[in-house]
């Protein structure tokens, strides 16, 4: 391998690794974050038994979570999103090298650099949960398809499916890729029998999740305002670098075909098809398909590239029209390395104009939960002897993520605790069982979340809640409320009636 070539592999890399370990430790977890906190730390077993009810389209990434979870007694945020920091400079690092494969060194440097600081792929490269993976695996089978190793692409895929079911969309994008580049009958044969392989090696992962659909339950049906969301999310949310990034692009798809007919397909086709089919089932969200964007950087890199040619093709009388300049002898090209240095120009400039978006994203409320905070306002508020109930019962996970914060209090709630129960959160006592727990506390918390806490007024929406809601009124009476992250989680205080 040419030095240029590892300089245009390398620094991508240490790129993607540089702002993605800025801001690592936001001193808190997000709900997500959460649940692969808690599952990752039970023995391989709890979590077999887990997955086989919910989750399980996260099986193997929680089991290669727990293993590093191993080689630390005492883990903390950046141990538990190291896997996804590294996956991201993977990935930006394997951009650059379909960029230098497609086209030239410096559009791989370009391509793999503007990946590496798209605001995007920094929240995902900072979050304890499996897509940055995805990305870097679904990149790797990207790379070993346009070197047809079909063994190694059959490999990489089924890995990167048993991730994530989702990453099998890349297979029609693929299969587009095999037409647009033009690959013989004896390659399109391999692909056929290596992704043939693949998908076999996912197809009980993916019964198991299609079981499991209610998990995504809460996802609506997408409309135009979710593309251009997406459009923004890849490009850069940043609406100057929303308008040039798909406009270099666009001029990559008709400037290098080469790239096009590989990174085209990888960037449209997999989001277009969870849109399509979510009209009719809604699976929908952003970073299900973040595995597509590299396709994004790569083309604008070809169009940048392509952009000296363009300009040299400009029309002889558009420039006579320019008298001062017609006199003047034709420039020249500009030198290979000059050209260079002005891509990763633009490539800072862009990273500077989202330097805002950067930084918001590293807040502990930047994904919408700040745990670390309620539990430091309930290690103040809570006494011993207290009592703690949860609507919904998933708020649990707050006490699972941060358990000092209401160590102090008894959760009553609780029949049988997550691992015991093959459950995220443990399953709930019953009325009666709940009525005698309480009878043995004065003062109880209750804990609000999610639609709970955005109307604390609702209607109890299980059994448990209306249980909860009952006994509390008949016994006790509301002395106090706290609001947290903006209304997103409310402390509610009960302290019993004479």
């Amino acid at each position: 391998m040419s030095l240029t070539r590892r300089c245009a592999l390398a620094a991508p890399a240490a790129v993607a690794l540089a702002v993605g370990a800025w801001g690592l430790d936001r001193g808190t977890l997000w709900r997500d974050e959460a649940v692969t906190w808690q599952v990752a730390r039970r023995t391989l077993p709890e979590i077999w038994h887990l997955v086989a009810s919910v989750d399980a389209v996260h099986a193997l990434y929680y089991a290669l979570v727990h293993a590093l979870f191993a080689l630390d007694p005492h883990p903390g945020e950046v141990v538990l999103r190291l896997p996804s920091l590294l996956g991201a400079a993977a990935t930006a690092a394997l951009v650059a090298e379909l960029g230098v494969r497609l086209a030239r060194p410096r559009v791989g440097l370009w391509a793999g650099l503007a990946y590496a600081v798209t605001p995007l792929v920094s929240r995902y490269a900072q979050e304890g949960r499996s897509y940055a993976l995805v990305g870097a695996l679904v990149a790797l089978a990207t790379v070993l398809f346009t070197a047809r190793r079909w063994g190694g692409y059959a490999v990489v895929l089924a890995a990167a499916g048993l991730l994530h079911v989702f990453a099998l969309l890349v297979v029609p994008a693929h299969l587009l890729s095999l037409r647009l580049a033009g690959y013989p009958p004896a390659d399109r044969r391999r692909w056929a029998v290596a992704t043939g392989a693949a998908c076999a090696a996912v197809v009980p992962l993916l019964c198991r999740s299609r079981g499991q659909s209610g998990q995504v339950g809460w996802l609506e049906r997408p409309g135009a305002e979710a593309v251009g969301q997406l459009v923004a999310a890849f490009a850069g949310p940043v609406p100057a670098v929303t308008a040039v990034v798909p406009a270099l692009a666009a001029a990559g798809i008709w400037a290098a075909p080469r790239v096009a007919a590989v990174a085209a397909p990888l960037l449209l086709v997999p989001p277009a098809l969870l849109l399509g089919v979510s009209q009719l089932e809604p699976l929908y969200y952003d970073r299900y398909v973040l595995f597509a964007l590299p396709g994004l950087p790569l083309l604008a890199a070809a169009g940048f590239d392509a952009l000296p040619a363009a300009l040299s093709a400009v029309p002889s009388r558009w420039r006579a029209a320019r008298s001062a300049e017609a006199a003047a002898p034709p420039a020249r090209r500009p030198a290979a390395v000059a050209y260079g240095l002005a891509g990763v120009l633009l490539v800072a400039a862009g990273l500077w104009a989202q330097y805002a978006v950067q930084v918001r994203l590293r807040t502990p409320e930047s994904r919408g939960d700040d745990f670390a905070a309620v539990a430091r306002a309930a290690r103040t508020l809570v006494r011993p002897g207290d009592a703690v109930l949860y609507v919904p019962d998933m708020g649990r996970r707050i006490a699972l993520a941060y358990p000092d914060g209401f160590r102090a209090a008894a959760d009553v709630g609780l029949a049988v605790p997550g691992p015991r129960s093959a459950t995220l959160y443990g399953t709930e006592t019953d009325a009666a069982t709940l009525g005698r727990r309480l009878a043995r506390h004065d003062r109880v918390w209750l804990v609000l979340t999610n639609e709970a806490a955005k109307d604390p007024g609702r209607p109890p929406a299980t059994p448990a809640e209306r249980a909860k809601r009952a006994l509390l009124r008949a016994e006790f009476a509301e002395t106090g409320r706290r609001r947290l992250v903006h209304g997103r989680v409310v402390l509610v205080r009960y302290e019993r009636l004479p």
